[in-house]
């Protein structure tokens, strides 16, 4: 009987060993597969569907919810990826621009009086305004911040998603700077305002953080923090979170951070003349010239706090660079495109024959929508 209890024990310690042998062997093929992957250049590529396409020259494209928002002079189209559509937005616009947080968008007419508030479902309101327009931001529920202007003055304004004011007034520095630029936090609660100032003989840069929470209730005219740059101009900034901020200055990035009163916590310094900067919520890109004649540009990636990412350089001529919605860095031209994932991995290549207006990442990290002249094609890398 002990023989034989001592020969089951050995049988199960045997299947214990070969199962986790077999385990092993799966793991390592598995991280094995993986790795390559990762690691993997494409070159080519299976056309899962094709639609044609015929829209105007003058078509402009973004990603919005992961469809296709194509818009222009005399409307917006909101399509699936299989050009299948799901609204559309008729109006005459001479400069056409969008803002998207989240479920909303807006599309606005610079210099003009005219802006749209939409979602994925289609319109939630609208607003015309007496003076032209600057900028328009949106928050993550369908607030709108307008920045306008008015002769030598800036003119702010708030409205919610159906167009209704919610505020409005001058705005300008101690010495009437003039607004240039504005953010407006995903909770709608934070407006920074970048103004110019010239008026001494130098010049200096001012971003005003107004709160429109209980915390701005106890400041003067909401404002809840002033920062003040020489020798820089300011003309755009992002919330890419609801407690930071990323202003972009002619020499920098600077970062803000804080719940209520924002302060600056990190800045990344140009040490070339930036030709390009580029962002998402995660994080911030910017590309310099190379002295090398055959690796023309320098890519230098950062976290939104500031911190050091990677670097890369390359040597295509591009005309947009961009985060794509899975944090890969697309770069383009006319009738090429390169991809490289945020590890810094040279990851697909290809030159077109025809002109490319978009790339879009579709699901898992093999699948992309590319938006062409002729059609739009569901891609898989091979």
């Amino acid at each position: 009987m002990e023989d034989y209890k001592q020969k089951i024990r050995e049988h199960r310690i045997n299947i214990v060993k070969r199962t986790s042998i077999l385990i092993f062997i799966i793991l390592l093929v598995s991280a094995g597969v993986g790795i390559f992957l990762a690691l993997r250049h494409y070159e080519a590529f299976d056309v899962r569907s094709s639609v044609e396409r015929a829209d105007t020259e003058a078509t402009k494209f973004a990603d919005f919810k992961g469809n296709i928002l194509k818009y222009s002079n005399d409307g917006a189209f909101y399509t699936d990826l299989s050009n299948e559509l799901i609204w559309n937005q008729t109006y005459e616009m001479a400069n056409p621009q969008i803002d998207i947080c989240e479920n909303y968008l807006t599309i606005y007419d610079k210099n003009g009086t005219v802006l749209y508030i939409l979602t994925p479902e289609g319109l939630s309101g609208s607003i015309e305004t007496t003076m032209p327009i600057q900028q328009v931001c949106v928050a993550a529920q369908g607030t709108v911040a307008v920045l306008m202007k008015e002769g030598a003055a800036g003119y702010l304004a708030l409205y919610d998603r159906t167009g209704e004011t919610l505020a409005e007034g001058t705005v300008h520095g101690e010495k009437k700077g003039y607004p240039i630029a504005i953010a407006l936090s995903h909770d709608a609660i934070k407006l920074a305002v970048s103004m110019l100032d010239i008026n001494d003989g130098s010049l200096k840069s001012t971003i005003a953080f107004y709160n429109f929470g209980s915390v701005g209730q106890n400041e003067i005219d909401r404002v809840v923090g002033v920062s003040s740059f020489s020798d820089t101009v300011i003309p755009e900034m992002e919330f890419t979170a609801d407690d930071r901020l990323a202003a972009f200055s002619d020499t920098g990035v600077i970062i803000f951070e804080g719940s209520q009163k924002p302060q600056q916590t990190a800045e990344i310094a140009f040490e070339k003349e930036a030709g390009s900067i580029f962002y998402n919520e995660d994080y911030i890109g910017i590309v310099t010239a190379n002295d090398d004649e055959e690796v023309t540009h320098h890519m230098a990636i950062y976290d939104t706090k500031g911190n050091f990412v990677l670097e890369k350089d390359f040597d295509m001529e591009y005309t947009e660079i961009e985060f794509l919605a899975n944090n890969e860095i697309c770069i383009k031209n006319d009738t090429a495109c390169d991809i490289y994932t945020i590890r810094g991995i040279y990851k697909f290549h290809y030159e077109f024959d025809e002109e490319i207006y978009k790339v879009m990442s579709s699901g898992s990290e093999l699948n992309y929508t590319f938006i062409m002249e002729s059609a739009t094609e569901k891609v898989r890398l091979k």
